[in-house]
């Protein structure tokens, strides 16, 4: 996509059709300023409890089809996406004063993907995707350490296999939420949602 321009949402003239284009922008220009991980997003999930959990992960691609990161399928959050495939992502650039929230189903990857992204990954993070059991307990810092030494001695070059339970989740939006700061906390707030994957984007403002 082109990034000639930053969409300013306050201008209706502006306003594409599709909402990926005014992310795919604002992510673009915060790559520019934000000082670190212009790409982390706080993920929201849902326990079978119903008890909301919310953490910090990194956007590793996005496209019309959606927004995708990677995880331990096995971790909380992996059980949780895997139970209620649904999830809300929040993105917030300070030195824009701009914040993105999305709404949407969540999908898997197919295993090209993971693996082409798991082996663009340095040699180290490959060995802890299989050293840690992510979201259960730890005893120590030295079983960790352990684990990761064994993995290392496993597999001593670069050729490291992606782990079944390692992949990636794409979360298909059905709403975006663009808000940037305004004058006297007159900010602008404008929606995109649609009912499913092949139904027309609707737009509405809302109030700040």
């Amino acid at each position: 996509m082109s990034h000639a321009r930053i969409f300013d949402i306050s201008d209706a003239s502006q306003l594409p059709s599709q909402p990926i284009d005014i992310f795919d922008d604002w992510l673009n220009e915060a790559a520019a300023s934000e000082p670190n991980d212009p790409n982390a997003m706080s993920l929201a999930s849902v326990s079978d409890e119903g008890m909301p959990n919310v953490r910090m992960v990194l956007l590793k691609d996005h496209d019309a089809r959606g927004l995708v990161f990677y995880t331990n399928l096995e971790s909380q959050k992996g059980d949780e996406l895997s139970q209620a495939p649904k999830a809300a992502l929040c993105f917030h650039w300070k030195s824009l004063h701009r914040q993105v929230r999305v709404q949407g189903l969540v999908s898997a990857v197919d295993d090209a993907e993971a693996d082409a992204y798991f082996n663009s990954r340095g040699r180290q993070s490959r060995l802890g995707a299989w050293a840690s059991v992510q979201s259960r307990p730890l005893a120590s810092r030295a079983e960790l350490e352990a684990a990761y030494a064994e993995m290392d001695a496993k597999y001593p070059g670069d050729s490291i296999p992606r782990p079944p339970h390692w992949s990636g989740r794409r979360v298909m939006p059905l709403r975006f939420e663009f808000w940037q700061d305004g004058a006297h906390r007159l900010h602008d707030r404008l929606v995109y949602s649609r009912s499913s994957e092949a139904a027309a984007w609707t737009t509405q403002r809302l109030y700040p």
